[in-house]
């Protein structure tokens, strides 16, 4: 991921329309929502980013695939593009791959935080000494979600360094978004496994399993189903392209209804390979009622997070 951003695929000043976003207010206002609340977003510095959608273009080992970035632009286009959708809280999940990394990049997402109020201060960590230290510091200038990447980190969440990081989320209830499927690409600590044994030890952690757990729905889900504070979000499954090689089962959308509350809408924006009215598109043909759609897109996150509602 150290290698620099081809010359071809310089930002587009203008990665959505009118349209497109005419078409996203359409949907949440039918519903009658005041917007959406899109739990998984990322916005990172610049040589980051940049770094991230150069291993996407080069369809890397954790990528395996072509994987064209829909919304490349520049940062405030893209915060420009969320506020034209009508999203009323968004996050800007940063996270580290290698050790003396995570401190910097909470400095980077608190000061986003500050500059753009509609999104979710949110901080990362990495199992290494000073984890527990800088957690500590994030939890108390009001990080609202932390991101971990058990992926693209490749480490162990049960990692002794990382002991007292969940210890203090667990008190702190700050919630997790934690990528731990198996999905786009398994890694060496990956799958449902060392996600339960977390939660043996510390069975009041508020994890958001990212990517609905894929492609291990149902394992995830049954973790959901165990264990009070845990919840899934949407981002990218049910999507064309994720049903193409991680279908989500049939026989588990009677589950997935009655997980309703714990079930959060998420995008991965702007790394998708496809429009934003598809991710809202492909949650929507679920066919679970109006209801469930409406906690989903924005009831569920709004509770969680204290989004007020409009004035």
């Amino acid at each position: 991921m150290d290698s620099p951003v081809p010359d071809d695929h310089s930002p587009d000043p203008a990665p959505f329309s009118e349209a497109e976003a005419q078409q996203v207010r359409t949907l949440w206002g039918g519903l009658g929502l005041p917007g959406l609340i899109d739990v998984h977003t990322h916005f990172m510095p610049r040589p980051v980013m940049d770094k991230v959608w150069a291993y996407f273009d080069s369809a890397g080992p954790l990528i395996g695939r072509e994987w064209p970035i829909t919304y490349r632009a520049d940062e405030d286009v893209r915060v420009a593009a969320l506020q034209a959708f009508g999203v009323r809280a968004y996050s800007s999940l940063v996270y580290p791959h290698k050790p003396d990394m995570a401190e910097w990049l909470n400095g980077w997402a608190a000061d986003f935080a500050a500059h753009h109020p509609d999104c979710l201060h949110t901080a990362t960590f990495y199992p290494e000494e000073s984890a527990t230290a800088y957690v500590s510091q994030s939890i108390q200038r009001g990080a609202r979600v932390f991101k971990c990447h058990i992926q693209v980190g490749a480490f162990s969440p049960l990692e002794p360094l990382l002991d007292g990081v969940w210890s203090q989320i667990a008190d702190a209830q700050v919630p997790v978004i934690i990528h731990c499927g198996s999905g786009p690409a398994p890694g060496k600590y990956t799958g449902p496994e060392p996600i339960a044994a977390l939660l043996e030890r510390f069975p009041s952690l508020p994890l958001i399993v990212a990517h609905m757990g894929m492609p291990e729905y149902a394992e995830f889900l049954a973790l959901a189903e165990r264990f009070e504070n845990v919840r899934l979000d949407t981002t990218m499954s049910f999507t064309d392209f994720s049903e193409d090689g991680a279908p989500f089962p049939a026989r588990l959308r009677p589950q997935l209804a009655e997980l309703g509350r714990k079930i959060l809408f998420g995008s991965d924006f702007p790394n998708i390979p496809y429009p934003y009215t598809h991710a809202l598109d492909a949650v929507a043909r679920l066919d679970l009622g109006d209801d469930w759609l409406r906690r989903v897109l924005y009831t569920n996150a709004a509770e969680l997070f204290g989004v007020a509602p409009s004035v």
